[in-house]
C-alpha cells in the first residue's frame, strides 16, 4: 500500500500526516523530524508489548538513542499523577530541549505525551504515532493536549502541535472491536458537521470499514484527517469553527464524568451524545425525522450505543456546565441544521434541552 501524506499547514509549525501500512519500520519518515538522535517513547502496558520493540529497533538501527516510558492503560490514568511519571523519567534520563517525545498509543497517551512535551523545559518537540482509530482520525491531529481533572474532562492542557503524525493502519488489527467502533464515531462526526458527501460514502462503505478493508480504512482516515486539518488551519485555538468538532462532546463528556472515566469509551459517549444533540436539533425544527433515522442506522452499523445512560436532568445540566465551551454561564452546544452542517450556539430553547434530557432521565 502506498503511503498517503497530507499537510497541516500552520506556517513554520506545519507538519505532515503519513497514512499507510508498516510505517513503524520506516525510519526515513521519522528521522527528518528529530533535532537530535535521542527520543523518549511514551506508551502504555497494552500497546508497548505489541509495538514498542518494533519502533525501538527501527530507531536504534538508525543510530537513535531511545528511552522507554510505559504507563498504565486507561482514561482513568489521564491525570497529573501520571503526567509526573513522565516528567520523572525525563529528568532521571537527563533529557534536553532537543529530545523528542514520541507518543505511541491511543488518545490518552497522545494527550499526556503532548502536554508533557508542551511543558517539560517549557517545550520540547514531539511526534504522534497513534495506534487506535480514534486517535488516528482525531486526537493526534491539531495540537490539543491535556489531562483530566476530577471535576471535568480535558480541563487542563495546552495547544501544542506535533512535528509529525504517523498513522500506521497495521496497528488497528490488534484493536478490540469496542475500541475500533469508538473510533468510527469520530469518523462519522466529520460527515455530520461539514462533509455530507463523506457521510453518504460512509453509508455505502460502513460494512467494509467495519471489516477493516485496507483501502476503505485508509480512505476514511485520510478524509477525516483532511477535514480535521482544514478546521485546525482555519481556527487553531478553537475561537470559532473548530468548536464544531465537539459535536456530541458536551453531552458525551458529561456521560464519561458521571459514569467514571473509562467506563464508557470516549467514542461511545460521543455517539450517544451526538444522538442527544440530534434529538434537540429535531425539536428545534432543524433536523428531519429521516435524517435522524439515517444517523441512527449508521451508528448501529458501527456497533455504537445510541441511548445515553439514565441520569437526572439536574445531574446532566450540572456536568454539562463543566464543559470548556461554557461562556458567561451559558451552555453552548454544537447542534445540527442538517447532515453536513453544524452550528455552535447558546441561543436555543432551554425548555427543549430539558425535554431532550427528560426523555432519557
Amino acid at each position: 500500500m502506498k503511503v498517503q501524506t497530507l499537510e497541516v499547514s500552520l506556517g513554520d509549525r506545519s507538519y505532515p500526516i503519513h497514512i499507510g501500512k508498516g510505517l513503524l519500520t520506516q525510519a526515513d519518515l521519522i528521522l527528518p523530524h528529530l533535532k537530535r538522535k535521542q527520543v523518549a517513547i511514551v506508551s502504555n502496558t497494552t500497546v508497548a508489548p505489541l509495538y514498542m520493540e518494533t519502533l525501538v529497533n527501527t530507531l536504534t538501527q538508525a543510530g537513535v538513542s531511545v528511552i522507554q516510558i510505559i504507563l498504565p492503560d486507561g482514561e482513568a490514568y489521564k491525570n497529573s499523577e501520571t503526567l509526573n511519571t513522565i516528567y520523572d523519567a525525563l529528568l532521571k534520563a537527563h533529557c534536553e530541549r532537543n529530545t523528542t517525545l514520541i507518543a505511541l498509543g491511543g488518545g490518552v497517551i497522545g494527550d499526556l505525551t503532548g502536554y508533557a512535551a508542551a511543558t517539560f523545559l517549557r517545550g520540547v518537540p514531539f511526534i504522534q504515532i497513534p495506534t487506535t482509530l480514534l486517535s488516528q482520525v482525531d486526537s493526534s491531529v491539531g495540537g490539543k493536549t491535556g489531562i483530566n481533572h476530577p471535576l471535568g474532562k480535558n480541563m487542563i492542557g495546552a495547544f501544542y502541535q506535533p512535528k509529525l503524525v504517523l498513522a500506521d493502519i497495521s496497528t488497528l488489527t490488534t484493536l478490540p472491536q469496542r475500541e475500533y467502533s469508538a473510533g468510527v464515531a469520530e469518523v462519522i462526526k466529520y460527515g455530520l458537521i461539514r462533509d455530507a458527501d463523506f457521510f453518504d460514502w460512509l453509508e455505502t462503505n460502513m460494512h467494509l470499514l467495519m471489516a477493516l478493508d485496507d483501502q476503505v480504512v485508509a480512505y476514511a482516515i485520510y478524509r477525516s484527517c483532511q477535514n480535521k486539518a482544514e478546521v485546525v488551519v482555519a481556527d487553531e485555538h478553537e475561537a470559532g469553527e473548530r468548536a464544531l468538532l465537539n459535536l456530541g462532546h458536551t453531552f458525551g463528556h458529561a456521560i464519561e464524568n458521571a459514569m467514571g472515566y473509562g467506563v464508557w469509551l470516549h467514542g461511545e459517549a460521543v455517539a450517544a451524545g451526538t444522538m442527544l444533540a440530534a434529538d434537540l436539533s429535531h425539536r428545534l425544527g432543524w433536523l428531519s425525522t429521516q435524517e435522524i433515522a439515517r444517523m441512527d442506522a449508521l451508528f448501529k452499523l458501527a456497533k455504537l450505543p445510541l441511548n445515553a445512560p439514565k441520569l437526572s436532568v439536574e445531574r446532566y445540566l450540572y456536568l454539562m456546565q463543566l464543559d470548556k465551551k461554557v461562556a458567561e454561564g451559558q451552555i453552548r452546544l454544537v447542534l445540527q441544521q442538517a447532515i453536513g452542517k453544524a452550528v455552535m450556539t447558546a441561543d436555543y430553547d432551554k425548555t427543549m434541552l430539558n425535554q431532550t434530557l427528560q426523555a432519557i432521565a
